[in-house]
């Protein structure tokens, strides 16, 4: 067990000098003490590890039968010499070539049975991510400023705000809709959330259908997903409306599903396309951060306000294999993660009205902690499937060391599985890039040292928190651009992007690079910055 100390963090804050009183001149702060992430990976739970390899036998039992077949083959033409194997051959060709053609004839058909069954890959051919007009940039004086002009805050809301934004790892030229900026009124309405959508949607199709050369009407399959605004007609319905796509595409419209929908919409998308062979299937990823502006007091629900902005992702998949020579990306694993179940996790974040019903999202103080525990769970299901073998083997020695002599007591006292700590997997040998869901700076901190990452591994991450805030369900794309944008991303590599939100969920998905990646000429929303990142964020 850690101890009660590993468990918070602290931080000073506030500093400042004394103006009045016996200690007028002398320096005062103030110490902030939160709650850490559970130290997840010195803490796993077994049934998890063996549900991932579960995954792992259902898809690879080839793996295990060809081998096999090899042997027993190998075995049986080695004790042949070469005459003997050639003359054999010969025999059986001239004198019984009705076996030798009833064997060819189940070969084919097995291999034929096979290659028709087995699931198609399924490749992103491209995607895009909206960047709003330069005059939706607003800073953080910028955005105290205009929460103050609204009238709707009183000064210890505003002062509160300033103390999250400042802590937030946000900068200076994220986006919000212009509703927020210029208006005095109520901005969540039904009116302003459209004009939201519209923007953000319909810029980053254009861009992806730019990019892709693809026409609106060859797109069979379109999942859209945005966790709050959810109006009739869909959003869905709007972008087929716009873009007049035809009338047997297979729509679907995910809502309430939180900053980990991305992921869903993929998986959704994957399996329909698994069902729909030669097909082209648009994933949309947005959140409308204008219909979800609170107006009220209750400062648990004025955290959205400070890291949530405007944001959007459009993707392309294919399972055509004619689309393998196009295609970036090939679909290798997605793990999902739902802890609803449980009822703390279930309110831990939590759209209601306040007493004086302005609505808003409510985030729980114990975010954090159900937060750890959902990773923990994704990352143990999710190693077995990617970890090298030499990982797995001492992971998987040391857990099973615990488990089984766990219970044995040496002389001292002491317990025996508690001086044999659990072997920490290595997941950056399994990955070579990592998009993490740019939610907060505290939470990608305690990300960073529970999974023993480099500064490198989150620098896409953080930056991208840095220059376009929590764009939610989109952030994970935001982050490939930059890698992109740096030009890091190689062939082979292998990209892993988790994102977690309402729910509580907690999602994986693992791409593998099939051609370099550059920045290109256009149509990458780091272009016009790329070359002044990575800043310093202290």
């Amino acid at each position: 067990m850690a101890s009660e100390r590993d468990l918070f963090s602290t931080e000073i804050v506030n500093r400042g000098i004394e103006s009045t009183g016996p200690n007028a001149g002398s320096m005062t702060f103030s110490v902030r003490v939160r709650r850490r992430l559970p130290d997840f990976l010195q803490s796993v739970n077994l049934k998890y590890v063996k549900l991932g390899y579960h995954y792992l036998i259902n898809h690879g039992i080839y793996l295990l039968t060809i081998p096999l077949l090899l042997v027993v083959f190998s075995a049986e033409v080695g004790s042949l010499s070469k005459e003997d194997l050639w003359k054999k051959l010969w025999q059986d060709a001239s004198y019984d070539l009705a076996t030798v053609l009833t064997s060819f004839g189940v070969f084919v058909f097995t291999f034929s049975v096979y290659f028709m069954s087995r699931p198609r890959p399924i490749y992103l051919i491209d995607y895009a991510c909206y960047r709003p007009e330069d005059e939706l940039k607003v800073s953080r004086e910028q955005f105290i400023e205009v929460a103050r002009k609204s009238g709707k805050f009183e000064e210890g809301s505003l002062e509160f705000q300033k103390r999250i934004l400042m802590s937030s790892g946000i900068g200076d030229e994220t986006y919000i809709p212009k509703a927020v900026i210029s208006s005095t009124e109520n901005t969540a309405t039904m009116k302003e959330g459209r004009a939201e959508a519209s923007m953000v949607m319909f810029g980053a199709l254009d861009e992806l259908f730019e990019k892709t050369r693809i026409r609106p009407k060859d797109i069979g399959v379109l999942v859209v997903n945005c966790s709050i605004f959810n109006p009739t007609p869909s959003l869905s319905a709007m972008i087929i409306n716009h873009y007049k796509m035809r009338g047997n595409i297979l729509s679907y419209n995910l809502g309430g599903m939180g900053c980990s929908a991305g992921i869903i919409a993929v998986d959704l998308a994957r399996d329909i396309l698994q069902s729909n062979p030669n097909n082209y299937a648009v994933v949309v990823s947005t959140e409308m951060v204008g219909f979800n502006w609170y107006q009220g007091k209750e400062r648990s629900m004025l955290i959205p306000n400070c890291f949530f902005r405007m944001g959007c992702s459009a993707l392309l998949l294919s399972n055509r294999r004619r689309d393998y020579s196009r295609g970036k990306y090939r679909l290798e694993h997605i793990v999902r993660t739902h802890k609803g179940a449980d009822d703390r996790s279930f309110r831990c974040v939590y759209q209601e009205e306040d007493d004086q019903k302005f609505k808003g999202l409510k985030i729980s103080k114990d975010l954090i902690e159900i937060g750890g525990d959902a990773l923990k769970t994704n990352i143990t299901t999710l190693g077995p499937l990617v970890l090298p073998f030499s990982e797995q083997l001492l992971f998987f020695g040391t857990l099973g060391w615990r488990h089984l002599f766990g219970s044995n007591k040496k002389s001292d006292g002491n317990n025996l599985a508690s001086s044999k700590k659990p072997y920490i997997p290595d997941y950056k040998l399994a990955f070579e890039h990592f998009c993490v869901h740019a939610a907060s700076k505290p939470i990608l901190d305690e990300l960073q040292r529970n999974l023993e990452l480099s500064d490198r591994n989150m620098e896409a991450s953080r930056m991208t928190l840095h220059r376009f805030g929590n764009t939610s369900s989109s952030s994970i794309w935001y982050e490939l651009a930059y890698l992109e944008a740096k030009e890091r991303v190689k062939k082979g590599d292998r990209i892993w992007q988790l994102a977690f939100g309402s729910g509580f969920k907690c999602n994986s998905v693992v791409w593998r690079a099939m051609r370099r990646a550059t920045k290109g000429s256009r149509n990458n929303p780091w272009l016009d910055c790329i070359n002044t990142y990575p800043v310093s964020l202290t």
